[in-house]
């Protein structure tokens, strides 16, 4: 979405809202399309003193794998970001701010970063899951699967034989 901020910026406690569904069941992360129902977003940018602040709630249910068992997934997020909108960047911390030299943004490339930024680096379907038997592949969250999984490394069955 191309946001026009034109006259936020040139009125000073001018106040632009928006609210509008982000289709991004197309993006591909990690090997999967996380996204299946459009992200809701919410923004405001108002102009205090001159500087235009911009500031974004992004609701959205993630759709993974557990890293651990396998099962998919979905987990709601609610994400806020905050962000500084100049007209140009000078200067070496230019990644701190969005640059609109037309007073016009790229709304959806800023919220999609944001929200790709928030993602966890390890998703799991719950705290304490216990993932996958390493010998028959069992989900463990389901119950216990009987394998034996005392195996002992082979270089230490000599030291084995010592205690017996």
């Amino acid at each position: 979405m191309l946001w026009d901020l034109k006259k936020v910026f040139l009125k000073e406690d001018e106040v632009r809202n928006a609210e509008y569904d982000l289709d991004l069941h197309e993006l591909s992360f990690n090997g999967g399309t996380p996204f299946k129902t459009p992200v809701k977003v919410s923004a405001t940018a108002v102009n205090r003193a001159g500087v235009v602040d911009l500031a974004v709630t992004a609701k959205f249910d993630y759709t993974a794998p557990c890293d651990r068992c396998g099962e998919e997934t979905i987990t709601p997020f609610v994400s806020s970001f905050n962000h500084t909108v100049v007209q140009s960047l000078v200067g070496e911390n230019e990644s701190d701010y969005i640059e609109a030299p037309d007073f016009v943004i790229e709304l959806d490339a800023a919220v999609t970063a944001d929200i790709l930024l928030e993602l966890p680096a390890k998703h799991l379907c719950k705290e304490d899951c216990k993932g996958l038997c390493p010998k028959c592949g069992k989900n463990l969250n389901t119950g216990e699967c009987g394998c034996d999984l005392r195996e002992t490394d082979p270089r230490l069955e000599v030291l084995k034989s010592l205690l017996d």
